[in-house]
């Protein structure tokens, strides 16, 4: 297999496209869903082609750039999926569970520093006092602020293997997608294992699972079970998850004639996470939506963005410093009848040869520790700095106070 296909793996199947028949191009908003429904006029439903895949951007600015690929299986194994497309599958062998697989040494850019980003979380809590004390008409109540290290290596990164080493964790969903290619010409991908559904069609069926309010996981189990138990009573993190989930009710409602939802979040758990969790699903009036014109009405939702939607996104631009650009978008599929899968594209990294660009982020809210959410995106960083056996840069993804802005760290 000459070029990496777009993948989708989690737990019971694994749904593989490969090839390009052609790129589709959508702008997002109120001309979704008849440029969708255009795009796939005369296509039957068992028809191969009759399949769109790809990654959306964090930026609802961004056009959707999508493939339609040449073949598409969905595969009961991991093996059966790769054997369909040509290939043999990548293995998840001793030494990749034990940290062998070491592409090089690593040179790493924070952007920004860690320093900076707590820095940045101080700013974004002061702008929701004041907003309070002034008693603003829609007070910013959460912004999610991310942070990102741009990893270089001395040879080219395995993207196969590296893929294999994420699907270790059983909870995840393990995915792969092309990217348009850099402004020099470089072929890129983005890889990653994420917890998160933002949205899943199937006939009348609309589901989502969202996932804000997070803490690190422990070695020890009984301080592991104390910090799950923790983040269930944690205030801070239940109001945070709260929001989701109403933002994502409230769009979804319209579509529905009905929707459930627990009152209360549950945890869920990774390899390296505990999170709240609440699943929605409903039953949709018309089951000609297609799931891109669900995945749009839901993005960005809260637990990427904040609430309000327009000043958390404006104060992103402020802060961050750097184009998040798939990171925080969703990864998926959509057929010909409509249904789909979309991830969200978190615990990921953009691979492009030698290179990699590994994200994290967390949701601040009044009552935020600067040091504390700092932390939260330290241990984020762990799901990929593993699975690329960049233990040493891990360890420093830890420490409070980094390296300048721009000064490079090795590993």
């Amino acid at each position: 297999m000459t070029a990496l296909p777009f993948l989708l793996s989690s737990g019971p199947e694994t749904f593989m496209a490969s090839g390009v028949v052609e790129r589709v191009r959508f702008a997002r908003g109120a001309g979704l869903p008849a440029a969708v429904a255009a795009c796939f006029a005369g296509t039957q439903a068992e028809d191969p082609h009759g399949v769109l895949v790809g990654a959306i951007p964090f930026d609802r600015a961004r056009t959707l750039e999508l493939l339609r690929p040449e073949r598409v299986t969905r595969s009961a194994t991991w093996e059966a999926a790769w054997a369909a497309h040509g290939g043999s599958a990548p293995q998840s062998s001793d030494d990749a569970q034990h940290g062998a697989f070491v592409p090089g040494v690593w040179h790493v850019v924070p952007q920004p520093t860690r320093a900076q980003y707590e820095a940045a979380v101080a700013r974004a809590t002061a702008h929701m006092v004041d907003d309070a004390e002034a008693a603003a008409a829609d007070p910013l109540r959460k912004v999610v602020l991310s942070r990102s290290l741009q990893l270089n290596s001395t040879a080219p990164i395995d993207i196969r293997r590296l893929l294999a080493r994420l699907r270790l964790d059983p909870s995840v969903t393990t995915f792969a997608t092309p990217l348009p290619a850099t402004p020099d010409g470089a072929a890129r991908s983005l890889v990653g294992a994420t917890p998160e559904l933002l949205v899943a069609k199937s006939g009348r069926t609309v589901s989502s699972h969202p996932l804000a309010g997070s803490t690190r996981r422990r070695l020890v189990a009984a301080d592991d079970r104390a910090a799950a138990e923790a983040l269930l009573r944690s205030d801070k993190d239940q109001r945070e998850h709260a929001a989701v989930v109403e933002a994502i009710a409230d769009v979804l409602s319209p579509y529905c004639s009905s929707l459930d939802f627990a009152r209360s979040p549950a945890l869920v758990s990774t390899a390296t996470m505990w999170h709240l969790g609440t699943r929605i699903t409903g039953q949709l009036r018309d089951d000609a939506v297609s799931s891109l014109e669900l995945l749009d009405v839901v993005h960005p939702t809260p637990a990427v963005c904040g609430v309000p939607q327009p000043r958390a996104q404006s104060l992103i631009t402020e802060l961050e410093g750097f184009d998040r650009d798939y990171f925080t978008g969703a990864v998926g599929w959509c057929d010909a009848r409509g249904d789909g899968r979309w991830m969200v594209t978190i615990r990921c990294a953009e691979i492009a040869g030698t290179r990699a660009r590994l994200y994290a982020g967390a949701g601040i809210v009044i009552g935020s520790d600067p040091a504390g959410e700092g932390a939260e995106t330290s241990a984020k960083f762990e799901t990929m700095l593993r699975a690329l056996s960049a233990q040493e840069v891990l360890a420093r993804a830890h420490r409070p106070v980094a390296a300048p802005a721009g000064e490079p760290q090795h590993a």
